[in-house]
């Protein structure tokens, strides 16, 4: 059929929309779509959709293919393509349409309909019911990946590329806030969401859904992701600020990467999204100027009953609050052992009790502030600071912070009309990110409650293990994600969790 053949000539980099062959060859491409022979050719342990969907020899996103048997990307499947060269030269004769999802044998050019396939169409591209999401922290079955290894969704380990394991941290955190989590899990949430053109921040959007879909896939061929494209597109969006091969710090990646999630959602200051939703508070600043130091006291006197040396009042929201370390003492003890200090949470919680007062220096100005909460937000994010940067180094404070696990009550740091208007004031630990190490060659590793079981684990890339909830509150904590009591699911486990007393807590 010279028609025929005419056509299949020219499909070769525009076959996207080519459902099925020509008119002329239905009957037999049907009988064959339904009998591929070569099915018992796919590996699906070579198949990895982690990494970007890029073309290997011509390096284009467009019209991509996979070989099921090598799990190497192509471009089109016409007579000229990289695909149909490679399915003659090495006899891999079953592809897969990255976008259409459909499945073809090559040289031949039919498609194949088979529902066995189903599992790596649903690997490629993991969707959630609504059922399904709403029963997510009610179970904690454990399921079989195709490798064999055994996990819990959720709870799987993320590649470390080279040096990602500040974000690895975050986005797993993020991964455990069901809130974010199954917004992100429906991409119909977010589909609509017009952007203007040219607008690169949506693909961040775009990647994260992807990652949390996989992290939550029941159906895995194995127990870890790479969080490659998600990653690729922050430092595209970041403009390079965060890097897969240079370590960055968790604290600026999260502040950056929440803020710039609010914004490709369509939020602004006035409009919300989800992420304000699940975690801005807001909180009152009193501010009052200081007179320089170097001047007269006369001077100085004289400047503070001015208007510009009054205290101001401002109101501000915040998506986590910054919890300031004390200084680090630097005597050692009598075996010339440097002494790690500790210090209680609730002491550094105090910077928000509305009275006591800290020094902000400017280039030019000195501030003193006290903070108030007016507004606790449904997920609170602390971040310890531990980090001193200067012109010449970054400086780690290794002071231990001792945090209960559960019950921490913020209802002392609200005004006194927040104290009427909050229900719930006390909160739990979700997620505990940790910095071990120095500042500048340490690493990141992130406990986190799986909700589902009640049980505690600790992700530190690839490896994930359970761990006791005593053992959290020994570690160098740099971030905490909690969550209002009563609000997260209780599974057997979390009772006994609320009556321990974790170490180093009076």
């Amino acid at each position: 059929d010279m028609i025929s053949l005419k056509r299949e000539r020219d499909v070769d980099l525009d076959d996207d929309d080519d459902d099925d062959n020509e008119a002329n060859g239905r009957a037999v491409e049907d009988r064959r779509s339904r009998h591929c022979p070569y099915l018992d050719t796919i590996n699906r342990s070579v198949l990895d959709f982690d990494f970007e969907k890029l073309c290997s020899i011509s390096l284009s996103h467009i019209n991509v293919y996979a070989c099921l048997i090598c799990g190497k990307y192509f471009q089109g499947r016409g007579l000229k393509s990289h695909a149909y060269t490679h399915s003659v030269q090495f006899t891999h004769h079953v592809f897969l349409n990255l976008h259409t999802l459909k499945f073809y044998c090559l040289p031949d050019n039919y498609e194949i309909i088979d529902s066995s396939l189903e599992d790596i169409t649903y690997v490629l591209k993991p969707t959630f019911t609504k059922q399904h999401i709403s029963g997510l922290d009610k179970q904690g079955k454990l399921y079989r990946a195709y490798d064999g290894t055994t996990y819990l969704p959720g709870i799987v380990g993320l590649n470390n590329i080279k040096a990602n394991d500040y974000a690895n941290v975050v986005l797993q955190a993020f991964s455990n806030v069901p809130p974010l989590r199954n917004y992100f899990l429906e991409e119909e949430n977010y589909k609509g969401i017009r952007r203007p053109p040219g607008d690169i921040m949506f693909l961040l959007v775009q990647r994260f859904g992807e990652l949390m879909r996989k992290l939550w896939n029941p159906r895995n061929f194995k127990a870890h992701v790479s969080p490659h494209e998600m990653l690729q597109a922050v430092v595209l969006c970041s403009k390079k600020n965060f890097q897969i091969t240079k370590q960055g710090d968790a604290v600026d990646f999260m502040s950056w990467f929440l803020n710039a999630l609010h914004g490709a959602l369509g939020g602004n200051k006035k409009k919300s999204s989800i992420v304000t939703k699940a975690f801005q508070g807001s909180m009152r600043i009193f501010s009052k100027k200081l007179p320089p130091p170097d001047l007269p006291p006369e001077e100085k006197e004289a400047l503070l009953v001015t208007q510009e040396y009054q205290e101001q009042m401002s109101e501000s929201t915040f998506l986590f609050l910054t919890l300031d370390l004390p200084t680090a003492p630097l005597y050692k003890d009598e075996k010339e052992q440097l002494i790690i200090p500790q210090v209680p949470l609730f002491n550094i919680l105090s910077k928000f009790n509305g009275s006591t007062e800290k020094e902000y220096k400017t280039y030019k100005e000195n501030f003193l502030k006290r903070f108030q909460l007016t507004k606790l937000p449904p997920y609170l994010i602390f971040c310890i600071k531990r980090f001193t940067k200067n012109n010449f180094f970054i400086e780690k404070n290794p002071t231990i912070v001792n945090f209960p696990i559960t019950n921490v009550d913020l209802r002392e740091y609200l005004t006194e009309e927040a104290q009427i208007t909050e229900k719930n004031t006390t909160y739990n630990l979700v997620a505990n990110v940790v910095h071990d190490g120095k500042p500048t060659e340490g690493a990141y590793r992130i406990h986190v409650l799986h909700h589902g079981t009640g049980k505690w684990y600790e992700m530190q890339d690839l490896q994930v293990i359970d761990i006791l909830p005593q053992m959290i509150t020994l570690s160098e904590a740099y971030i905490q994600v909690r969550v209002p009591m009563g609000e997260e699911p209780v599974r057997a486990g979390v009772f006994n969790l609320r009556a321990m007393t974790p170490c180093g807590v009076a």
